[in-house]
This record gives structure tokens, sequence and C-alpha cells, in this order.
């Protein structure tokens, strides 16, 4: 048997998913979360074997629950459904280790064969997922990216300093680099061009 904790705020989904796949595999779903606290809080309480988590959610997204679950559980695994595949999107994930990526529109049969494959320790990606993290375009660096995240987020150059323990110079040069990339006028500019093109 395979334990599992579903994280998705649609609850039409979650409800079947729920209901559907114990029928199709030795799977136990030990607890339901609409929402990324929520689903910090399942996952803590119970250790299921596979957190089946959606990417968006409210209060919390996937990414943001599964860096605080990683926090006290680093072995936990972690499958992601996704409508949106943003390559961004997918390293960030990558880089926090989650194990699979699927689909929210897979078939059932299709998510509890991963389930069963990320417990027995592989990794999976469905293709249509892996060939847009494929197809990235950003031509920032991680730093960048960084300083711009900080940026959107309404943070000043002090501040953004001083939560990536960077001198103020650098972060200006880092927005300087990412203004030239975007070719906008104002960090704030860049910010948003990097958000529209999901480089964040």
């Amino acid at each position: 048997m395979t334990t599992v904790v579903l994280a998705d705020d649609e609850a039409l989904l979650r409800k079947a998913m729920a209901a559907l796949l114990p029928m199709e595999g030795d799977i136990v779903v030990l607890a339901e979360a609409e929402n990324g606290e929520q689903a910090v809080a399942a996952t803590l309480e119970h250790r299921p074997d596979v957190l089946v988590i959606d990417l968006e959610m409210p209060t919390l997204d996937g990414l943001g629950a599964v860096a605080e679950i990683r926090r006290a559980l680093p072995g936990q695994v972690v499958l992601m459904l996704t409508r949106h595949a943003r390559p961004g999107v997918l390293r960030k994930a990558l880089k926090l280790g989650v194990q699979g990526f699927v689909s929210k529109s897979a078939d059932p049969a299709h998510i509890t064969s991963v389930i069963a494959a990320l417990h027995s320790g592989r990794r999976w990606i469905d293709p249509d997922v892996s060939a847009l993290a494929v197809a990235d375009d950003c031509p920032l660096t991680d730093r960048e990216v960084d300083v711009l995240r900080a940026t959107s987020e309404g943070y000043s150059v002090a501040d953004i300093a001083r939560q990536l323990h960077l001198a103020d110079g650098t972060v200006r040069n880092y927005l300087s680099n990412a203004m030239q990339k975007t070719q906008t006028k104002t960090r704030h500019e860049a910010a948003r061009y990097a958000r529209e093109h999901d480089w964040l």
C-alpha cells in the first residue's frame, strides 16, 4: 500500500482523485488539503509515502508548501500536478527536489502509476511538461532572477541586499544587468517583464 496526502484547491478534482486513485491501485488517501498551509500541516502530521500537490493554490502555492515541508522532512517524496508548466517554475521545483510532474488533465490510472514509480524511488516528468521546461528562453542568471523577484514583492535595494546577503552595489549591478537584458528603464519594469515571461 502507498499512502498519500492530496493537496488541491479545486474541490471537485481533489474529491475525484481521492475516490479514483484507490480504485486504480494500492493507494490509501490519508488526508486532503485545499491550500498550501493545510498541505504542510497534513504532510507533517501524516508523513505520507507521496505528497500529491497542485502547483497553484491559495495562501501558499505548491512550491512554497514543498519548501516548508522539505525543511522538516527532507526526504518527502512529492508529485506535483500542474496545468501551466512554466520553465522558471519547473526549475525551482527541481531545485526543491520534486521527484515527479504530471499534468492535471492526466488519467487517474496514469497518476496512480506515477505515484507507484515515485514510491519505488524513481522520478517522472510527463513528456508535455518536460517539453515546456526545455523550451527555456530566460536570459537572466539565478541571482538576477532573485533580485527581480524581491523587487516585484516591493522590497528596496537595501532590503534585497539584506535578504540575499549581498552588498547594495552588487544588487544594483544585478538589477542593471536585468534591465539591460529585458530592455526596460526601471527595475520595476524589468520585474514586470520577467514575470510576464514566466521567468520568475
